[in-house]
């Protein structure tokens, strides 16, 4: 994203894009309560923005990969959480029914990740930009958050994932790494991640519609 500025702090319609989270889950009837994970530096800023959702019960530091973030942020869930959702905050499109869809997964599954079908064709390329193959897209799903699983089973996940020192991208990674199965819910193109500044438009102008 550039710039000196935390982008989920970025203002889309007169508000942090963070914001749009907070209240997706502080909508969702399937929410309890909520851990924000945030940078040490931006502490201050987080609690004043926190102060007007209900079920933020606790803040926590991130750490320097999204593992150690999580992992964090499952130390100050309450003791008797069944089903934890870990969020991307820089997603400002997702909906309550999202997230009650992936808690509902987790609940019959033990896991429910948001993710979406590859409908373009993908293309394998060498480092030169020549493509290589075409890669069968009939299977591909692009993954998503929120990536909602039995507390138990993602707090096992990431204690082995710490005990062998490895690094992975996401929840599901770190399940997959036990052998459990992994469940996806379906969902669209629209719960869209900000990474680039042309995000922005786009994002906002989603909202608009939404109204």
């Amino acid at each position: 994203m550039g710039g000196d500025t935390n982008k989920q702090f970025l203002e889309l319609l007169g508000h942090p894009i963070l914001w749009y989270s907070l209240r997706a889950f502080d909508q969702c009837d399937d929410v309890d309560a909520v851990v924000v994970v945030r940078r040490p530096d931006d502490a201050q800023r987080t609690e004043q923005l926190v102060r007007c959702f209900r079920k933020v019960v606790a803040m926590t530091d991130g750490g320097p990969e999204r593992q150690d973030s999580v992992w964090n942020g499952l130390q100050k869930c309450p003791p008797n959480s069944e089903i934890v959702a870990v969020h991307d905050g820089a997603r400002p499109l997702v909906t309550p029914s999202l997230i009650s869809a992936t808690v509902s997964s987790a609940r019959l599954h033990g896991t429910g990740i948001a993710a979406t079908k590859i409908v373009d064709t993908i293309k394998e390329a060498d480092e030169t930009r020549s493509i290589l193959r075409t890669v069968d897209r009939r299977r591909l799903w692009a993954v998503q958050t929120p990536q909602t699983l039995r507390f138990e089973l993602l707090c096992r996940a990431y204690a082995a994932v710490r005990e062998r020192g490895i690094v992975v991208t996401d929840e599901a990674a770190a399940v997959e790494l036990l052998g459990e199965p992994v469940k996806l819910v379906e969902t669209t193109f629209l719960n869209l991640k900000v990474t680039a500044p042309n995000d922005l438009a786009t994002v906002e102008a989603l909202l608009r519609c939404r109204g």
